[in-house]
């Protein structure tokens, strides 16, 4: 087991014994992960910033009635949560249409302080492509790619937030860049 799996246990645990330290670590270490997840589904930065906060919100009330269901991964506690929050989101929007502008997708940057500043500027063009492209596929495919690649979940624990097998969610990443790579040639 990686180091990275062991910490979420650990933090996992002592969230669930109501650590207020522990969530704070948690919160601190997810959000750009979750927000991001969360940005890709909903292209709004304000509504992004509101699912993600609701998301640790709704955690944190979990906590605190002792509603907490058991799930292996902290991530995967936090995904599962913010994909029912977006999915009530569009339930309460479904009655309103929205256009997204392609430049509401290219505000989206969230600082890796892990990769290199060279780096970073020479896949700029590819990641734009992706990320324009990435809006043309269907949402089940969108949200595997973005928790696969872009988040760096396991396919178990996207099993476990989608709620599907991991025999599906291998196909379902497979199928999903095959679509992505016709949409971009």
């Amino acid at each position: 087991m990686s180091s990275g799996k062991i910490r979420d246990k650990v933090l996992y645990s002592k969230i669930k014994h109501k650590d207020r330290s522990a969530f704070i670590k948690a919160y601190d270490e997810y959000l750009p992960d979750i927000y991001r997840f969360i940005y890709y589904k909903v292209s709004s930065r304000e509504e992004a910033e509101d699912i993600a906060s609701q998301t640790f919100l709704k955690i944190w009330d979990y906590i605190q009635n002792n509603e907490l269901k058991s799930y292996k991964t902290l991530k995967a506690l936090l995904y599962r949560t913010a994909r029912n929050l977006i999915i009530d989101h569009y339930r309460k929007q479904s009655a309103r249409k929205k256009v997204i502008y392609e430049d509401d997708v290219s505000e989206l940057r969230i600082a890796d302080e892990k990769q290199n500043l060279k780096v970073a500027m020479e896949l700029e063009e590819d990641y734009r492509l992706v990320e324009s492209k990435l809006l043309e596929l269907k949402d089940e495919y969108r949200e595997v790619i973005v928790l696969k690649y872009i988040n760096g979940l396991s396919v178990s624990e996207i099993a476990e937030a989608l709620d599907k097998s991991n025999g599906n969610i291998r196909v379902i990443a497979y199928r999903a860049i095959k679509a992505l790579k016709e949409i971009i040639d």
